[in-house]
């Protein structure tokens, strides 16, 4: 086994949290217990993000010789599918490709964002996620005016896919990540992704999933009796759907396939306000 010759740094950036786990380079990598921080609300001044960054600028460690690897909330990331197109195979016809589907929903806002896209396929598609390019620079400019290095940024959403998809059924699948007031769904038919939403919470979790669960699963042509959600909440532990709502969960955290350690969890009691990275 090769030694870890560089500390590595996992982040999880929210608007009003910041969870971080440290592991400590040599051979046998140490990891620190993990660390969370509230963030303040934002202001009229400033938004939810530049807070969420400020207060990772107080937290970060000078001169750690880390990799800082950050999980972006849902709540700043906007995501499309991108439909299978046998003709499309440059990178720069998927881009142009992305880059209009983004527009076509989200219109000139793009204009101020960076595109990422996920492996393409023409038989398959891919999906796209778009974040604010200030707060891409501003996460780049943080992480090395510390003396560190950003390995990446990744999508809530798409890390979770990263780490789970092999686990969900390609013929069809319906995939909830919920996360504090904020909720993101997708739909996998034939092994295509269909479509993303990702949308603020304004009620109740469990009526608003299973509300949106009921739109997606009739958009998809045909909703059978029981139909199956695979569901990461690690934010709410205790979220169940109503017996008899037509709907029964997978949990995708299970014993064999811990979540992140980094990714967020209810706040406890001794959630300090001040707790350090250094």
């Amino acid at each position: 086994m090769l030694p870890l010759l560089r500390n590595q740094i996992e982040v999880f950036l929210a608007p009003k949290r910041i969870d971080w786990v440290q592991s400590l380079r040599g051979f046998k990598p140490v990891k620190q217990p993990v660390m969370t921080v509230p963030v303040s609300q934002s202001t009229e001044q400033q938004t939810a993000w530049e807070q969420a960054l400020n207060k990772l600028e107080t937290e970060l460690p000078d001169n750690a010789n880390a990799d800082i690897t950050v999980t972006l909330s849902n709540h700043w990331v906007r995501y499309v599918t991108l439909s299978p197109q046998t003709e499309i195979n440059t990178p720069e016809e998927v881009y142009a490709y992305a880059d209009f589907r983004m527009r076509e929903i989200y219109g000139t806002r793009v204009d101020n964002w960076v595109i990422s896209i996920s492996m393409w396929n023409p038989a398959s598609g891919a999906i796209c996620a778009a974040i604010p390019h200030e707060l891409l620079a501003r996460t780049e400019a943080i992480v090395k005016n510390h003396g560190n290095r950003l390995n990446r940024i990744e999508p809530y959403f798409t890390a979770v896919l990263d780490k789970w998809e092999k686990t969900f059924q390609a013929q069809k699948s319906f995939v909830a990540l919920v996360e504090t007031d904020r909720l993101c769904i997708g739909v996998l038919k034939d092994g295509i992704w269909q479509n993303i939403r990702n949308q603020h919470i304004l009620n109740n979790v469990a009526d608003e999933l299973w509300a949106v669960l009921d739109q997606e699963a009739v958009l998809t042509g045909q909703k059978e009796t029981v139909e199956t959600v695979y569901l990461l909440a690690p934010e709410h532990p205790d979220l169940v759907l109503p017996p008899d709502c037509g709907w029964q969960i997978s949990p995708m955290q299970t014993e064999k396939s811990a979540i992140p350690e980094h990714y967020p969890r209810p706040f406890t009691d001794d959630v300090q306000e001040n707790a350090c990275l250094a």
